[in-house]
C-alpha cells in the first residue's frame, strides 16, 4: 500500500483496521544507507562477540559470557538508533498496532523498513539475553532479561501512543528501559563487581540522565504523530510544556556533571553538544514533524555516548 492509498482510504487512520502498514514511512536513499550502517553495526557486534571470546582468558564460560556482553551492549545501541530511526524518518506506525511480528516482517526488514528491522533486533537481544542467563545465571543476567521483557511490552504501548491511544508517559517509560537495558549489560564490562542498582543508586549523574531520557520519550509521546511542537517564546500547550522539561532536564545533567567535575569531563563535553543538538531537532520536528529526519537519530548517538561516557568516567 502506497502513502497515497492511505491517505484515500477513510479507515486508514484505524490502526486496528490495517494493522499491517498504517502510516507508511519514504525509503528514501538516506533510510537505505542508514540502514546499511545499522546492518554494518550489528556484524561488527557479532566480530566484537567473537574476538573478545577468543581473547579472554580463564574458563571457556567466562569467555562465552563476555563475548556475548559485548555483543550485547552492540545490539542494544543498535536498537535504540533504530528506534530513533523509526521516529526521524515516519516509520512510528509502519506496521500498524499489530505486534510483535507480520507474517512477512523479515521480507520487509531485508527491503529496508527500519521498523521492521527494529522488531527484528529487539528479538535477537531478547535471544542474547536468554543465553547471557543460560551461561551465566547470576541476578544482574537475569535483572537484563527482565528490563528486556518489560521494555519490549512498552514497545507495544508506544505504538498505541503513536495512535493516540495511550499516554505520552508510556513513551517515555519506553525509552527509559531501552537505556536501562544498554546500561545493564555495558556495566558488567566497566565495574564487573557492581551491580546496576547499587551503581545507579550512588552515581548521582545517572538520575538527571535517566530524567532526561524518559522526559525526551514523553515529548515525542505528547507531541503526537506527525505533529508539530509549534514555535513558542512562552509555552502554552502541554506539549511545549513538556518539551521545556525536557531541556531543563538537559540543563541539570549538564549541571550534575559540571558538579563533579573533573570526573566527567567528556560528558561533560558531549551534553553542550546535544543541547545544541537538541535545538537543531526542535526545529527539524517544526519543520517536518512527521520525518525530522536523521538528526533524531544523531540526538540518540548522542545520548548513547554520554551514557557510556558516565559508565566508563571517560577522560580527555
Amino acid at each position: 500500500m502506497t502513502s497515497n492509498t492511505a491517505q484515500s482510504d477513510p479507515t486508514a487512520s484505524d490502526p486496528a483496521a490495517h494493522p499491517d502498514h498504517v502510516v507508511e514511512g519514504e525509503l528514501t536513499w538516506l533510510v537505505r544507507a542508514v540502514g546499511l550502517g545499522i546492518g554494518a553495526l550489528l556484524a561488527c557486534g557479532v566480530l566484537l562477540g567473537l574476538w573478545t571470546d577468543l581473547d579472554t582468558p580463564g574458563s571457556a564460560w567466562t569467555a562465552l559470557t563476555q563475548g556475548l556482553l559485548v555483543a550485547q551492549v552492540v545490539f542494544a545501541a543498535v536498537l535504540i538508533m533504530l528506534g530513533s530511526i523509526v521516529e526521524g524518518f515516519g516509520f512510528g506506525l509502519a506496521l500498524g498496532t499489530r505486534w510483535p511480528y507480520t507474517k512477512n516482517i523479515v521480507v520487509l526488514m531485508l527491503r529496508g523498513d527500519p521498523e521492521a528491522a527494529h522488531r527484528v533486533v529487539a528479538t535477537l537481544v531478547g535471544l542474547v539475553g536468554v543465553a547471557l542467563v543460560i551461561v551465566h545465571p547470576v541476578y544482574e543476567m537475569f535483572l537484563g532479561l527482565g528490563l528486556i521483557i518489560a521494555t519490549a511490552l512498552f514497545g507495544m504501548g508506544v505504538l498505541y501512543v503513536l495512535a493516540g491511544r495511550a499516554p505520552a508517559i508510556v513513551h517515555g517509560i519506553h525509552g527509559l528501559l531501552a537505556y536501562l537495558v544498554f546500561m545493564a549489560y555495558l556495566l558488567p564490562l566497566a565495574h564487573a563487581n557492581i551491580g546496576l542498582g547499587y551503581y545507579l543508586l550512588i552515581i548521582i549523574p545517572t538520575h538527571a540522565l535517566l530524567f532526561a531520557i524518559f522526559m525526551g520519550g514523553v515529548v515525542t509521546g505528547g507531541r503526537g504523530f506527525g505533529q508539530p511542537l509549534g514555535q513558542f517564546t512562552m509555552p502554552e500547550r502541554k506539549p511545549q510544556w513538556i518539551f521545556v522539561l525536557h531541556g531543563s532536564a538537559g540543563l541539570l545533567v549538564l549541571g550534575t556533571l559540571g558538579w563533579y567535575m573533573p570526573t566527567y569531563p567528556v560528558a561533560f563535553a558531549l551534553v553542550l553538544v546535544q543541547i545544541a543538538v537538541g535545538f537543531l531537532l526542535f526545529q527539524s520536528v517544526n519543520l517536518k514533524p512527521k520525518a525530522p529526519g536523521a538528526v533524531v537519530a544523531f540526538h540518540q548517538v548522542m545520548a548513547l555516548l554520554i551514557t557510556s561516557a558516565i559508565v566508563f568516567q571517560w577522560q580527555f
